[in-house]
């Protein structure tokens, strides 16, 4: 049901669509809801924010963010901060290889998680309004076992600032949805 209403919110934004540029953009702030499925049956849902800023043309960026979520038929509350440093480097016209080292801080009722995630992956414009990205990811850190996922997103621009941003990001311990809404800069 939640995926019908992600697909049917970006196919609702097709007939507004304006002349963006195709320039991915390194510089952004999102606001999103989330939507995480454990493998244990242990689901959550919650509202984020996210940002990141390019310094200049040395294709290095910062980035953080701020979730919160709750686990659904418990009164258990997640607050995650991430933030980290990535690099991209042109593969072609519309095309960049990312990079992304991130340290992940989970303060939840009982405890806390901290760890690392290492990513590589691609990112790309496929028309003027439209961009993809695809990347692998390694979590590792003191207070869990390592664990490969893999995420799929997308942004449709619906003008050269504002746009809507799917993600989805798939491992053995579970998967999570994202959408939202990015201010582009």
């Amino acid at each position: 049901m939640k995926r019908s209403l992600l697909a049917l919110a970006l196919l609702a934004t097709v007939p507004f669509a304006a002349q963006a540029d195709d320039k991915l953009s390194y510089t952004y702030v999102e606001g999103n809801y989330l939507n995480t499925q454990g493998d244990n049956s242990l689901d959550a849902d919650g509202f984020g924010l996210r940002g990141s800023y390019e310094f200049g043309q040395s294709g290095f960026y910062a980035f953080g963010g701020y979730s919160q979520t709750e686990f659904d038929d418990t009164n258990i509350d997640a607050d995650t901060t991430d933030f980290g440093l990535g690099y991209h480097h042109s593969l072609g016209a519309n095309a960049d290889l990312i990079g992304e080292v991130a340290h992940s801080r989970s303060d939840l009722d009982f405890a806390k998680l901290d760890g690392f995630r290492t990513s590589v992956g691609v990112r790309g414009s496929f028309s003027d309004s439209f961009e993809g990205l695809i990347k692998a990811n390694y979590y590792d850190g003191s207070d869990f076992d390592g664990d490969f996922t893999g995420t799929v997103g997308a942004q449709y621009k619906i003008t050269q600032t504002w746009g809507i941003t799917g993600e989805a990001e798939f491992g053995d311990n579970g998967e999570s949805y994202l959408v939202g809404v990015r201010a582009s800069f």
